[in-house]
């Protein structure tokens, strides 16, 4: 049972530039555990394009091959590095996972 993992975030930074620097550096910084950490089947990070007074500025889109591959990424050190700089720049945080 593949899970898909879903995470929006609204960034802190009220002005474009920081909120675009902080968005591209959440991206790579999640990116770059593609390869890294092996539960990681798929992963994609978007920024918001539309209703930027109520949508979240960031969205994380990840697949693993369960649950428990699922707790074995969250749990991973590279992540937790990659989770630390994503909570230093966040105000807010919604995740949801469920089976395909």
């Amino acid at each position: 049972m593949t899970i898909r993992h879903i995470v929006m975030w609204t960034l802190t930074a009220q002005d474009e530039g920081t909120k675009a620097a902080h968005a591209a550096e959440i991206a790579s910084r999640l990116g770059a555990l593609v390869g890294v950490v092996e539960e990681i089947q798929s992963l994609t990070v978007s920024t918001n394009v539309a209703y930027p007074e109520q949508n979240s500025d960031v969205v994380l889109v990840a697949d693993y091959a369960d649950l428990d591959a699922l707790d074995r990424y969250q749990k991973h050190p590279a992540h937790q590095e990659a989770a630390a700089f994503v909570r230093s720049v966040v105000s807010s945080r919604a995740s949801i996972d469920y089976a395909l």
